[in-house]
Order: C-alpha cells, then sequence, then structure tokens
C-alpha cells in the first residue's frame, strides 16, 4: 500500500489552495450547522444546499429553535432539496438533542450515532468536522479517491465495506485527521469526480495506482442518475409542493390538479402519508405534519 505521508502533504497542499469557501466550513460554524449541512449534502450538490442551508440557519440557529416547530415547518422549509423524509429526521434529531443532550449537540461518536436519523458516516462527519474528533469520514467522494489512488478500482463497492473502513482508518494522519478528511472529501468532488475526472489536476496522480495502472474498467458501469420525470417521486414532489406551499389544510381536489394520473397520484399520496410527510383530516383535506 502506498504509504500515507506521500498522500498526506500533495491532498493538504492542494486543497489550502483549492478549497471552497463553504460556511459549514468556516472557523465560526456551530456542531448544528455542521450536522444541518452533513444531513442535507447527501445526494444532494453543494450548490442546490447552500441556500436552504442559510434559510435554516437564520430560522433555526439551534437544535432548540427546531425542536419547537411542528415537524411539518421542516418539510415546509426543505424547499425542494429532494429526499424530504431528511427534513423529518433533521426535526426528530433537534428533539433529541433538546430533550436529551441539553440542547447542545453531543460530540462524543457513538452518543452521536444514537441520535435519530444519524448514521455511520454523518456520526463521524460531525465528530470530526465540528469537534476535531479523529474519526475515518467516508462518504462517497473520499470511497472513490481511496478506491482509485490506493486500491487501483475505478469505482469503490456499491455498500461501504470493513476492508475500505481499516483502509481510511490507516490512511488518518495522527493529527490533522477533520482536516485531512475533508480534503480528501474535496478531492473527489472536484477532481476525481465519478465521470471524467481530471487526472491532469489531481496532486496524486503520480501516485495514483488507477492511473498508474492503465486505468482498468470497473466491472460494472459508472452509476447512472435516476430517472425522475414521471415517476412515484416526481408526483409526490408536485403533491409536496403543494402542502407547503399552504399554510393550512389543503382539499383534495388541490392536489388531484396537479397530476393526472389517479392510480400514480393516489398511490404516491398514500405514501406521503405513510412517510410521515403528510396528514389526512378528518375532513378529507391534507396537510403537513404537526
Amino acid at each position: 500500500m502506498i504509504e500515507p505521508i506521500l498522500l498526506h502533504t500533495p491532498v493538504l497542499e492542494w486543497y489550502s489552495e483549492n478549497a471552497r469557501d463553504l460556511p459549514w466550513r468556516a472557523d465560526d460554524a456551530t456542531p448544528w450547522g455542521v450536522l444541518v449541512s452533513e444531513i442535507m449534502l447527501q445526494q444532494t450538490p453543494v450548490v442546490r444546499v447552500l441556500p436552504i442551508w442559510h434559510e435554516w440557519m437564520q430560522r433555526w440557529p439551534t437544535p432548540k429553535a427546531l425542536a419547537v416547530e411542528p415537524p411539518g415547518e421542516a418539510v415546509r422549509h426543505w424547499g425542494r432539496l429532494g429526499y424530504p423524509r431528511r427534513a423529518l429526521r433533521l426535526h426528530a434529531c433537534a428533539k433529541a438533542i433538546a430533550d436529551e443532550h441539553g440542547g447542545e449537540v453531543p460530540s462524543d461518536h457513538a452518543t452521536l450515532l444514537a441520535l435519530p436519523g444519524i448514521g455511520e458516516y454523518t456520526a463521524a462527519a460531525v465528530a470530526s468536522f465540528a469537534f476535531g474528533g479523529r474519526h475515518a469520514v467516508l462518504d462517497t467522494n473520499v470511497r472513490r479517491v481511496f478506491a482509485r489512488a490506493v486500491r487501483g478500482d475505478e469505482y469503490p463497492p456499491t455498500a461501504t465495506s470493513a476492508a475500505e473502513r481499516r483502509l481510511a482508518e490507516a490512511l488518518l494522519p495522527a493529527l490533522g485527521a477533520p482536516r485531512w478528511g475533508v480534503a480528501v472529501m474535496e478531492l473527489g468532488a472536484l477532481v476525481c469526480t465519478a465521470r471524467s475526472p481530471k487526472c491532469a489536476d489531481c496532486p496524486i496522480s503520480n501516485l495514483c495506482t488507477w492511473r498508474l495502472t492503465g486505468k482498468p474498467a470497473h466491472d460494472g458501469p459508472a452509476r447512472k442518475g435516476q430517472t425522475y420525470a414521471g415517476t412515484d417521486r416526481q408526483c409526490r414532489g408536485r403533491l409536496l409542493a403543494v402542502l407547503r406551499a399552504a399554510h393550512g389544510p389543503v382539499p383534495k381536489v388541490a392536489l388531484d390538479a396537479v397530476w393526472d394520473d389517479h392510480v400514480q397520484r393516489e398511490r404516491a399520496l398514500d405514501g406521503l402519508i405513510t412517510d410521515g410527510l403528510a396528514e389526512h383530516l378528518p375532513d378529507g383535506t391534507y396537510q403537513l405534519p404537526t
């Protein structure tokens, strides 16, 4: 395996010169701001997250501020980020922090992992980026950089493996692990991209096993973007947009008007109710969760 120290210096120097100026990376970023950003950034690009993150942090600068609101307000202000169940998870997480931790985001990895909606990646990211903990932070970008540079694979496995975790731990520097983690993440986001890696701009291209072995093709194709038009997901988005725009119960006819396919519309509406994103009231109207 490549000696970790050979990777650390060039990647960290590249990051110092090329890092994006993002508010959740600022010196005055709060642990809550970091946590919110990590949830919002799941499967969503930075450019879409930035305005919603700013709005959330102005409206709910602390977990307690969000916790006292009904969950429907979190869904309303999630806007068009997609995967709106993340808003419900953030609301549940805020309530747990307010009720069980005095309104302060816990710094301990295991305690973070016990919060509603917080998985291994998010717990490691918050413990590392917000509190300076020494944790391996393995998002898709980091996994791709390590797969190519160290293992010589074009893409990482579909699911994070134990071998990947061991590799990430072995590559952690003794000091400055949080900066290393975010630097590798940025390298994967900006240079070692999934479909068009910019190897000429990579600070470790001279060490990259995948490049040095001729860029062998992966066993499977690069992950393709999901089809959206005409799907249940699009239908759910249209219905949810009507509920978000209303500040009170919505008659069924208003929901019927935004999607022609009756069967698909009813299936999508039932799914929103099952997922806790909408409520069906006794008078036949619908609203965001209270």
